[in-house]
């Protein structure tokens, strides 16, 4: 009979963790966890439903450096958040101006309408709240896209800061891990 003989090297424990990431995202993440010690579960399937992907993560137990690795770790996800942030306010002004702009448009339309149906119509009241009406439809499309290009100058240079900052802590993980062989 034949005896199977396990050495206590041969068992790893691991830890678990699962991050939400957009679709855009993902390799920045799987890079950026590799050099805390994570790699990706193959044993799970990565699931995706349009623009968020989940991914399942593990890592030894017994690594080494565990709490530094664990606060760099730490600094990579706020700089992450931080990315996204600044990435979503390029957008949250001029949207919420386009609509302001939008609705007092439909607001001066309605009023445009009341004039027109009055007995007698007040045809030169209806022009008057029409023509506001009208750009107040058109303008949105034009003023967002104005504020975006705007935003977007402004806080590029930002989220280029962020990112240098990824790579920073990124590289100091990485050389706490040593034996991780690069390309994995």
């Amino acid at each position: 009979m034949s005896e199977i003989v396990m050495n206590a090297k041969d068992y790893i424990g691991y830890e678990y963790k699962e991050i939400r990431a957009q679709n855009d995202k993902i390799s920045l993440y799987l890079d950026g966890y590799q050099n805390f010690g994570w790699e990706a579960d193959r044993n799970i399937a990565v699931t995706s439903n349009g623009k968020i992907t989940c991914l399942k993560l593990k890592r030894d137990r017994k690594i080494n450096n565990k709490m530094e690795l664990t606060r760099l770790q730490r600094h990579f996800e706020a700089c992450m958040q931080e990315i996204e942030a600044l990435e979503k306010s390029k957008t949250t002004a001029a949207t919420i101006t386009a609509l302001i702009i939008g609705i007092l448009g439909t607001a001066c339309m309605a009023c445009s309408t009341f004039a027109i149906t009055q007995e007698p119509p007040h045809i030169l009241l209806c022009i008057l709240f029409a023509i506001p009406g009208f750009l107040g439809w058109i303008a949105p499309y034009f003023v967002y896209r104005h504020m975006v290009r705007l935003k977007t100058q402004k806080i590029d240079a930002l989220i280029e800061q962020q990112y240098e900052e990824v790579h920073a802590v990124c590289e100091k993980g990485r050389r706490l891990i040593p034996q991780i062989p690069i390309g994995t």
